[in-house]
């Protein structure tokens, strides 16, 4: 219903508030059979007339005010008066009219049939009823002489509505123009900034991976400590390259956000390690979990924060070992029992062996890694450690990976 009367119900009350009046005020006007039998006739005529004025308009106040002049005049006919709230139901039909029929050609075509009407009603009237008293004159004037306000009035009430829908759809239509406008600006700054991206990063790294390909290719003239820092430099620098593109590539057209490169997780954590290996960290793992049984998104997020912990850890303390613990669940780094249903990461780095590097990061490296566990309803904490080293732990909740 949606807060609105039924349909049914409405129908029911306006019956009983047209009709109902004229048989409470019949008795005071005349209580004799012809009186009744002629109220009766019209009363339920008019109520099916009324059921139908939205459906047939034109159609239903035709048939009402037709069974009024027929009753009228049989009343009349027979010496019997009718009450003089008979005239209400056409009002109401009237005014339906008025709401409910759009069609001109059909309106003018009702009043003059129903002035047709009339006019043969009070023929048959001055023919059928020799008293004056029973004969219409201005009384039956005066009770028609106001419906065409009940026309008007349904006809303000129609225009009125077609005014606000006309306004909600100007409405609706402004609101779809906004919001494409703010889409296709969001899509030019997007556009802006994968260019500006593009500009600045794109054509570095594409160099530093040509400079690190061309020093592979001359590796026999470089001792070995030298080869596996380019081997790690290039693979670093292809996988970064890789990255940006599909990040490029999605700021361009945010539809298109399938990735082009693997999407790193759990299984490529070796790997990331290595490469800490080979820049001259040392790193340690314990991981209690099969990386199978982790969500695509937990696994991502996990890879993330060991990842940008490795980073932080070449920054601000070079050359202190690190260890990363990846805990399924049965324990936790420190002997804390980990929650079941969750996967926690730790990754602590002891103090520095030699200077970190004067301004190294731009700060937003923690910030990063706590909207990504933030997104999967995570809980990230980081702070320094008692023996001058830093800690960063991320605990996801397995359940609500998908989410």
């Amino acid at each position: 219903m949606n807060g609105r009367w039924p349909r049914w119900g409405a129908d029911a009350g306006l019956v009983v508030l047209t009709f109902f009046p004229a048989l409470l005020s019949q008795p005071y006007v005349d209580a004799s059979g012809p009186a009744w039998v002629s109220l009766t006739v019209y009363e339920a005529v008019g109520m099916v007339a009324l059921c139908l004025r939205r459906r047939l308009p034109a159609t239903a106040f035709v048939v009402g005010f037709a069974t009024l002049l027929a009753a009228l005049v049989g009343s009349a006919g027979a010496g019997a008066k009718l009450s003089p709230l008979v005239f209400l139901p056409p009002a109401v039909l009237l005014y339906n009219l008025g709401n409910h029929c759009a069609s001109w050609v059909r309106t003018v075509s009702v009043f003059l049939g129903v002035t047709v009407l009339s006019v043969a009603g009070l023929w048959l009237n001055r023919l059928t009823t020799d008293s004056g008293d029973f004969q219409g004159g201005l009384d039956v004037l005066a009770a028609l002489a106001p419906m065409p306000l009940a026309w008007a009035m349904g006809f303000a009430t129609r225009t009125r509505q077609e005014l606000l829908a006309a306004a909600e759809s100007r409405a609706a239509d402004a609101r779809r123009a906004q919001a494409l406008e703010a889409e296709q600006a969001t899509q030019r700054e997007r556009t802006r900034i994968a260019g500006e991206m593009h500009d600045v990063v794109a054509h570095s790294l594409t160099l530093l991976v040509v400079h690190a390909e061309t020093l592979r290719a001359r590796g026999g003239e470089l001792p070995d400590w030298a080869r596996a820092q380019v081997d790690g430099l290039a693979a670093a620098a292809r996988q970064s390259s890789g990255e940006l593109r599909d990040l490029l590539r999605v700021l361009r057209d945010p539809a298109d956000a399938v990735p082009l490169q693997p999407v790193p997780g759990l299984g490529e954590l070796d790997a990331l390690l290595d490469s800490h290996r080979a820049a001259g960290g040392m790193v340690e793992l314990t991981m209690d979990t099969a990386p199978e049984s982790v969500p695509g998104p937990v696994q991502l997020v996990m890879y993330r924060v060991v990842q940008e912990a490795l980073v932080n850890a070449r920054r601000h303390a070079p050359g202190s070992p690190v260890r990363v613990t990846v805990d399924g669940g049965e324990g936790g780094e420190g002997g804390e029992d980990g929650e079941g249903g969750e996967l926690r990461c730790v990754v602590v780095n002891g103090r520095a062996v030699r200077p970190a590097t004067a301004g190294a990061g731009i700060g937003l490296g923690l910030v990063s890694m706590e909207n990504r566990v933030s997104a999967l309803r995570g809980e990230l904490t980081a702070g320094p450690t008692g023996d001058g080293g830093f800690r960063v732990t991320a605990t996801v909740p397995r359940e609500r990976a998908d989410v």
